[in-house]
């Protein structure tokens, strides 16, 4: 069965710095892309950023030039560095990748329980 575990979050001042990971565990053919949501009460996930087994990267506009994802292919593991954190980016943060199971398998989304990170002012 396979697992995401996100570590990482946690009460920062604004302007701090924070590091997001997460490991997917299980038997595992191949992860296509991994990315970070997040999402704070009476709104909807929002993604944040995502990147592809190539490298390949997008992010949210509030967010860039501030937030860096990373990941390890090795590791099965995605980073989120997270600078210049402001009030606005108080929220739970998900870790979500699209794993392959198998070669046959087309791959399907899995989600972390989650990480709160509060950014104070």
């Amino acid at each position: 069965q396979v697992q995401l575990v996100e570590s990482g979050g946690g009460l920062v001042q604004a302007g701090g710095s924070l590091r997001l990971s997460c490991a997917a565990s299980g038997i595992i053919f191949r992860i296509n892309s991994m990315g970070w949501y997040r999402q704070v009460p009476g709104k909807q996930r929002e993604l944040v950023a995502a990147i592809t087994s190539g490298g390949m990267t997008n992010y949210v506009d509030s967010v860039k030039g501030r937030f860096t994802i990373s990941r390890d292919n090795a590791k099965n593991t995605v980073y989120l560095q997270m600078n210049s954190l402001k009030p606005e980016d108080t929220a739970t943060y998900y870790c979500n990748a699209e794993i392959r199971l198998s070669w046959a398998d087309a791959g399907m989304d899995y989600w972390g329980k989650g990480t709160l990170v509060t950014v104070s002012s």
